[in-house]
C-alpha cells in the first residue's frame, strides 16, 4: 500500500528528536508553538541540499539524514548559538519506506545527539532535495557575526581543513595520493558540528563563521562585512596527513583554502583574549589554531613560509557564477 503524506509524517518523523519542555505543540497542526527562554535572542538558519548539487544521485539517505541537519547545526555553531529545535522540508520522487526509515534515522539520530526537536516541516512529491531550518538561543551580546572583526584581531579555526574535499576527489574518481581513509570520508559525509565549541567561544571572539564554502571565500565574508582584511599563514593551517601529502605531491592548496564541505569554524579573536581562547580548545579537547591575523584592507592575503603572497584562482564554491 502507497503510504499518504501524512502516514510519511507519521511513520518516520512525528518523534524525530529530543523531545522538549519549551515546545507548547509540534508536529501534526498548522504551525509549531515555541516557548523563547527569558534573556535569550533566537537564532534561526536554514540550509537545502539538492541532489545532483550537493550530493551525488543514489547517496546513502542516512547520511543524508544526519548531513542535512549538520550542515545547519553548523551555522548555529557559527554564531555560539544553543540548538533546540528544527523543521523539515522534504521533497520526494517516490515514497520509499526503506529509503524514509535511513534518511529518518540519520536526522533523528543527530538531534537526539544535540537536544533538538523536529517540530514541523512538509513534504511533496518531486526531485530529491531536503530544506532544513533550525532554531538556537544565544545571549544578547555575544553571538559570533561576521561584521564584528577588527584590525589587531587574531584568526582561529577548529579541526584540520581539507579532508572533505579530498574526499570528494575521491568518489569523483580522481587519482589521489596515499592515506585518504574513513576519517576524510566521513567528514564529507558525516561532518561534526562544533557546537560546544562555538557555544564556549561566544563572548570571547568576535567574528565568526563556519567554513563551507572554503576558507577563502568564507574568511572573505568576514572581511566584506566588517570592512577589514586578513593575513593568513599557510604554514598554520591545521591539515590532516592525507591532506598534506596531496599538497606537496601536487603543490596545490586548493584542498583546504577553496573545496569547502569542512564545516569547522573560522573566528577572530581580540589578542588580549589569546588566554580564554586557547582555554577552551584544551578545555574541549578540540584542534583550535591561530592561522592568521585581521590587518587593514579589504581581502584575504596567503602567504607562504618564504613571505611570499599565493594567488588562488578559484576562492570557493558559488552556486550562481558557474561553480568555483
Amino acid at each position: 500500500m502507497a503510504l499518504s503524506e501524512f502516514d510519511l509524517i507519521r511513520n518516520y518523523f512525528s518523534r524525530a528528536g529530543r523531545v522538549r519542555d519549551d515546545v507548547s505543540l509540534g508536529i501534526g497542526d498548522d504551525c509549531a508553538l515555541l516557548q523563547v527562554p527569558d534573556g535569550f535572542e533566537l537564532a534561526v538558519s536554514i540550509d537545502t541540499l539538492v541532489e545532483g548539487v550537493h550530493f551525488f544521485p543514489g547517496a546513502d539517505p542516512e547520511s543524508l539524514g544526519y548531513k542535512s541537519l549538520a550542515v545547519n547545526l553548523s551555522d548555529l555553531a557559527a554564531m555560539g548559538a544553543k540548538p533546540a529545535w528544527a523543521t523539515l522540508a522534504l521533497t520526494l520522487p517516490k515514497a520509499d519506506p526503506l529509503w524514509l526509515e535511513a534518511f529518518s534515522r540519520g536526522f533523528a539520530g543527530l538531534a537526539n545527539r544535540y537536544g533538538v526537536q523536529l517540530i514541523g516541516g512538509d513534504t511533496t512529491r518531486g526531485p530529491l532535495n531536503i530544506s532544513v531550518q533550525v532554531h538556537g538561543f544565544v545571549a544578547p551580546g555575544e553571538a559570533l557575526r561576521r561584521n564584528a572583526a577588527s584590525p589587531g584581531d587574531l584568526i582561529y579555526v577548529t579541526g584540520d581543513l581539507g579532508d572533505a574535499g579530498l574526499a570528494l576527489l575521491a568518489e569523483q574518481g580522481d587519482s589521489l595520493p596515499s592515506g585518504l581513509g574513513r576519517d576524510q570520508i566521513n567528514r564529507l559525509h558525516r561532518p561534526e558540528p562544533r557546537l560546544a565549541a562555538g557555544m564556549a567561544m561566544a563572548g570571547i571572539a568576535r567574528g565568526g563563521i563556519d567554513i563551507s564554502d572554503g576558507l577563502l571565500s568564507d574568511l572573505g565574508h568576514i572581511c566584506e562585512a566588517s570592512g577589514v582584511g586578513a593575513t593568513v599563514e599557510l604554514e598554520k593551517i591545521p591539515l590532516s596527513s592525507a591532506v598534506r601529502s596531496y599538497i606537496e605531491q601536487l603543490n596545490d592548496w586548493s584542498l583546504p583554502l577553496a573545496a569547502g564541505d569542512d564545516y569547522e569554524l573560522c573566528v577572530t579573536v581580540p589578542s588580549r583574549y589569546r588566554g580564554e581562547i586557547e582555554a577552551v580548545a584544551t578545555q574541549l579537547d578540540v584542534n583550535l589554531t591561530q592561522i592568521g591575523t585581521i590587518g587593514a584592507g579589504d581581502a584575504v592575503c596567503c602567504l607562504r613560509a618564504d613571505g611570499e603572497e599565493l594567488v588562488m584562482e578559484s576562492r570557493g564554491f558559488e552556486h550562481f557564477t558557474g561553480g568555483r
